[in-house]
């Protein structure tokens, strides 16, 4: 009896090294196959993080380069623009070489003494702007019912091409008749010929309106005296 329970012992010991063995290799091949997949799978997560940080940078790359080549582009235009005509002052392009209008010039106006008195005009080009005074009287009218002034000189003048540095003088003598009567005026009406359509109005304080005439155009403002055939 005593040999018969020894061995049933032996063969129980024998029985839980077998299962304990058995359970140890089990769990060791769980982990070896979890271990590398786990790492598998953090590696392709790093690889496809990578991947797409590339893109990403890739893609900022490709933006800055169409942005340089738009700027490049808009440089090129800008540049192709400058000296393409002159420079008004206000944004735009003026005339160079043409006739002048009256809107191309800056005017002013000074009372005068000599010659019973008289009124000198004063033309010079906006900035920026070259045009030509045509050898011809500037229209000068007076009043509502457009009275325009007669030459004052017999001799048609010389054209004179206005720009920065060149002043062109004019003078009118509102009255040049001795009778009392005429008249009261504060401003002239000034074009560059009859056709001009954009003429100017500026004022001159009161003036008597009888007869007017004025002068052409004269680079020098002693030359615009508007003597008339009395005068002289």
């Amino acid at each position: 009896m005593l040999i018969t329970r020894r061995r049933a012992r032996t063969f129980a010991g024998a029985g839980l090294l077998v299962t304990a063995a058995m359970l140890a290799t089990a769990c060791q091949s769980s982990a070896n196959a979890s271990g590398p997949s786990g790492e598998s799978s953090v590696s392709a997560k790093s690889e496809a993080g990578a991947g797409n940080e590339a893109s990403a940078v890739g893609g900022k790359d490709t933006a800055s380069e169409a942005s340089a080549k738009s700027s490049q582009a808009k440089g090129k235009g800008t540049q192709d623009g400058v000296d393409s005509g002159a420079e008004t002052g206000s944004g735009g392009r003026g005339k160079v070489g043409q006739q002048c209008g009256a809107n191309d010039i800056s005017w002013s106006t000074r009372a005068e003494s000599q010659a019973g008195g008289y009124i000198l005009i004063i033309a010079k080009a906006k900035p920026g702007i070259t045009c030509v005074l045509p050898a011809e009287l500037p229209t000068v009218a007076f009043g509502s019912d457009g009275t325009e002034a007669g030459p004052a000189e017999q001799a048609v003048g010389q054209a004179i091409t206005l720009r920065k540095g060149v002043t062109a003088y004019a003078g009118v003598n509102p009255k040049t008749t001795n009778e009392n009567g005429g008249k009261e005026l504060n401003s002239i009406i000034v074009g560059i010929g009859a056709d001009d359509p954009n003429p100017v109005s500026l004022r001159v304080g009161t003036i008597t309106v009888d007869k007017p005439i004025v002068t052409n155009w004269h680079t020098s403002a002693a030359d615009a005296v508007p003597f008339d055939g009395t005068d002289q």
